[in-house]
């Protein structure tokens, strides 16, 4: 929807688009407020009758499910736009305990099905058994 949004954009700007300027804006260009942004935002959570979140809740969500979902610390980086690696990492700690967890049974499980396979042979190659 964005790309197809920043298309749109570049066909109606023609040479006046610049890809830094605002991605949505008033009609006559201007960039909408950030502060308005959020209170139509906390009308329309209010209205959905879902939990409080803020917008910028959001932000973190979609770092943390990112992260959860095995993105790499730099990909989350460079999609929230932080300057720094440590900002990403320090801001977003909580999924990493269930991140270290996962991945210490995912090994757990390489080296049992690896243990299995050796003792398969081993047994397959006694006489007798």
């Amino acid at each position: 929807m964005l790309h197809s949004h920043e298309r749109a954009q570049r066909d109606e700007l023609g040479t006046d688009w610049s890809p830094s300027a605002p991605i949505f804006t008033r009609e006559n260009g201007e960039a909408i407020d950030p502060d308005y942004l959020s209170y139509r935002f906390h009308k329309l959570v209010l209205a959905s009758g879902l939990p409080p979140v803020r917008l910028h809740d959001l932000r973190h969500g979609a770092a943390t499910l990112a992260l959860a979902a095995g993105a790499d610390l730099r990909v989350v980086q460079g999609l929230l736009g932080h300057a720094s690696i440590v900002l990403t990492a320090d801001t977003h700690t909580s999924v990493r305990p269930q991140l270290y967890h996962q991945s210490a049974r995912a090994t757990a499980r390489l080296v049992l099905q690896a243990a299995r396979k050796t003792a398969r042979k081993v047994n397959n190659a006694r006489p007798g058994t």
